[in-house]
């Protein structure tokens, strides 16, 4: 069984699913990967951006709970999504560019904070690791300034002991000081940390659903029996369509998923056309009409990658 390869992907909520997509797109720059539905709740849009092929490891994922309250982080909740940018000159090129567009930013020598437009916070991050760049293209950011893909996420925790023996003994990771950890596989990685709070949380808008960690297709099911015999109790294998899934709380009550890298975002549409239409997986086709007249329309994508129709 091979380790984990970091972070498959970041799953989220918005109330705002057209203003989602002019912050994500036209502003930050990422590729809307696919256009899909809540496969628990097709109702509601299930959004995934990331860099030009959809890659794991960069999938920042919505779903869209129209008029939704905004939530509060607390313990047990991601509070803060960390993403890579290769230099110094890139912060300061996000430092000019989401101020230019009214986003408040805490610029330290190796990272920038901000929160988009309700609430959910992200970290650039200058590091150093040999993973692949993760970037998607956009007219007005030059490709040595994109976004590269997840560093990993930070979440509150009553007390981080809770978690660190599921996640050094039972999935693989790595740590220094019990509170910080690494997700290390051959080819990718990412870090996962928590901060102490006792303060509940409430999910809502601009709160983060679940993080998934990425394994390869055949490691699957040998994941699942090696997550039960760490004491979690994970649902069974449920097939996404464009990867399959198992989910798990973990004990200091994150949504843990861990997905398969594959068969991926191009199995039902053109790689050059990702994200422009709706893309519903086959137990859904029939309900086609009934969803598109009940979705929200969204902004033109294309257009937003041009930059040529950003209102944020």
């Amino acid at each position: 069984m091979n380790p984990l390869e970091g972070t498959h992907h970041i799953t989220c909520i918005t109330a705002d699913a057209p203003r989602n997509v002019e912050f994500y797109i036209g502003l930050m720059g990422l590729r809307l990967v696919k256009r899909s539905l809540n496969q628990d709740d097709p109702t509601i849009y299930h959004l995934f951006y990331g860099d030009e092929d959809g890659d794991p490891g960069c999938d920042l994922t919505f779903f869209e709970y129209p008029g939704a309250p905004l939530g509060r982080t607390g313990a047990g909740m991601i509070h803060l999504i960390g993403w890579r940018v290769a230099s110094t000159d890139a912060l300061a090129f996000w430092e000019k560019r989401l101020t230019q567009h009214g986003v408040e930013i805490a610029r330290t020598d190796t990272a920038l904070r901000f929160a988009d437009f309700e609430g959910l916070a992200h970290e650039l991050r200058v590091v150093d690791v040999p993973d692949e760049p993760l970037t998607a293209d956009h007219a007005e950011i030059p490709a040595e300034f994109a976004l590269q893909g997840f560093d990993g996420a930070r979440a509150y925790t009553v007390d981080p002991e809770h978690s660190a023996g599921l996640l050094t003994e039972t999935m693989g990771m790595t740590s220094t000081d019990g509170t910080t950890f690494e997700s290390r596989g051959a080819n990718r990685g990412s870090t996962w940390a928590y901060d102490v709070t006792s303060e509940r949380g409430v999910q809502g808008a601009g709160s983060v659903h679940h993080i998934a960690w990425a394994d390869y297709p055949n490691d699957h099911e040998a994941w699942r029996e090696h997550v039960i015999a760490g004491g979690m109790s994970p649902t069974p294998i449920i097939d996404r369509f464009y990867f399959k899934s198992i989910y798990f709380r973990e004990p200091s009550g994150v949504l843990f998923e861990i997905a398969t890298i594959g068969p991926g975002f191009a199995v039902d549409e053109p790689l050059e056309t990702l994200g422009e239409h709706l893309s519903l997986p086959p137990n859904y086709v029939h309900l086609r009409g009934e969803l598109e007249e009940k979705l929200t329309p969204l902004p033109d994508v294309v257009a937003l990658r041009r930059g040529t129709s950003l209102k944020f």
